[in-house]
């Protein structure tokens, strides 16, 4: 597009260029050699008045002499026989008698071509006798083309200087034009080659802008759909592990035999392969679009969630005798989450306390509304948790089974959605406490010893896949 703009302006600048070049090169011609033959005539003309007074040979060489042509032998006088007086001529005749024979027998002025070079005018004149006498004035050619070639010269650097500032000027133009194409069609093609960060920048003209910028939407849409369709994945699989809990925990009474046995087997082989596709997924997460698991405009009740999921997970908590607390759901929390994401992580928090704790350990869900965040903590009285830091590192080889490193994941990725994060910590029961930020409203959560929110994020960022314990 570039060289081919370039070439259609170059055309079109010399096609310009040489319509008014030439023309206007051949009117100074002409111009040149009308103002030489002019300025002849007038030389001619003043030899005129002596004519008509006298043809005496002595009398005319002295007027002739004293014009400017005589003295420069470029001027003759030619006049006929009259009466009994011969032909006369004076000065130095270059046009030959038929020249001056045919313009004394037209009456007008007429012009002839000189052997060696130039012209010469031929200006018939009246006698008192009424005969035709000729004036003949030489024009060098130097005087016919007097500035024409500096003329033509000047035409032509004004014609090159055209040409060139026009292709000049075509080529930023086709470089302004061609490089936002080039680079959208780079970035294409590494959106093809399955580099998804691609991005073009949104410059240039107005169409290649409106083009950049339906490009770096639908590149977002792919790398967000891509980031959902693998979420999905892994956190589908992951909330299987709520009823695989449950029934992992059923077959220890369903005491011994082969049928019992059995069982327990399927379900634990089941959890393996539920395991190995989390891991699956999660290794196959790309970086981008972690964060936006809340969605826009997405919000549900947090209370109201909490209640639902207890719900389900008291009856087990019954069977299995442990004392369950509720604190802070009985009034309307809202918070910037869709009511599915948080289900997925309180299924992930509480069934960490049932997986990782003893039969009759109790545990508390508490809410807390800080004005600029929602504060979930999920604690136990279990065993606990002597180095935080080191339970998410071996969460995250994910040697344990059971243990997929997903977990923390869906809620750290909940929490910074909207600002917040994810710590884990020895809570009040005397076990482990997980605390959950939610920043309302988009801004980021805050908490005692400032800036919480802000660290955590970037911290969790780097610990990003470890699990709970």
């Amino acid at each position: 597009m570039r060289w081919a703009l370039v070439k259609v302006c170059l055309a079109v600048t010399a096609m310009v260029v040489v319509a008014f070049a030439v023309p206007l090169g051949l009117v100074v011609q002409e111009m040149a050699s009308d103002r030489a033959f002019s300025n002849a005539e007038r030389q001619a003309a003043t030899i005129g008045p002596t004519l008509s007074i006298t043809t005496d040979p002595m009398q005319l060489r002295k007027a002739v002499e004293s014009t400017q042509m005589g003295a420069a032998r470029r001027m003759a006088v030619h006049v006929p026989a009259i009466g009994d007086s011969a032909r006369v001529s004076i000065g130095e005749g270059r046009a030959g008698e038929r020249a001056v024979a045919e313009t004394r027998r037209m009456g007008r002025a007429t012009t002839a071509r000189v052997s060696g070079g130039g012209s010469a005018l031929l200006q018939p004149i009246a006698l008192g006798s009424g005969d035709i006498a000729v004036v003949e004035i030489f024009v060098p050619e130097r005087e016919v083309s007097n500035g024409v070639a500096t003329a033509w010269l000047v035409l032509a650097g004004v014609g090159i200087a055209l040409i060139v500032g026009s292709v000049a000027v075509a080529d930023r133009l086709g470089v302004r034009l061609v490089r936002p194409a080039e680079r959208l069609a780079d970035a294409a093609h590494q959106l093809g080659e399955g580099r998804l960060g691609a991005r073009v920048p949104e410059a240039g003209p107005k169409e290649l802008h409106s083009a950049a910028v339906a490009f770096n939407a639908m590149a977002d849409q792919v790398v967000e759909l891509l980031a959902n369709e693998r979420e999905l994945a892994a956190d589908l699989s992951h909330r299987l592990r709520t009823p695989l809990t449950v029934l992992r925990l059923n077959t220890a009474s369903l005491g011994d035999g082969p049928a019992a046995e059995q069982t327990r087997a399927a379900v634990e082989q089941l959890e393996r392969e539920v395991d190995t596709i989390i891991r699956t997924a999660r290794e196959q997460r790309p970086a981008t679009g972690l964060g936006g698991a809340a969605g826009a405009g997405a919000g549900c009740d947090a209370s109201e969630v909490i209640r639902d999921r207890m719900d389900f997970w008291s009856a087990l908590a019954e069977d299995e005798g442990r004392e369950v607390r509720l604190a802070g759901v009985d009034r309307t929390v809202r918070i910037p989450v869709a009511r599915p994401e948080l289900a997925a992580a309180l299924d992930a928090m509480l069934g960490n306390v049932f997986r990782h704790t003893p039969e009759g350990t109790p545990f508390a869900v508490d809410v807390h509304d800080a004005g600029d965040a929602v504060i979930v903590l999920v604690s136990d009285a279990g065993p606990g948790i002597s180095d935080p830091a080191a339970a998410l590192r071996r969460g995250n080889d994910g040697g344990r089974d059971g243990s997929t490193g997903l977990g923390l994941d869906i809620v750290r990725r909940v929490a910074e959605s909207t600002g917040g994060d994810v710590r884990l910590g020895r809570s009040v029961l005397g076990g482990t406490e997980v605390r959950v930020w939610i920043g309302l409203d988009g801004r980021s959560a805050g908490g005692p010893g400032g800036g919480r929110a802000g660290r955590g994020r970037r911290g969790n960022r780097r610990n990003r896949g470890r699990a709970t314990p």
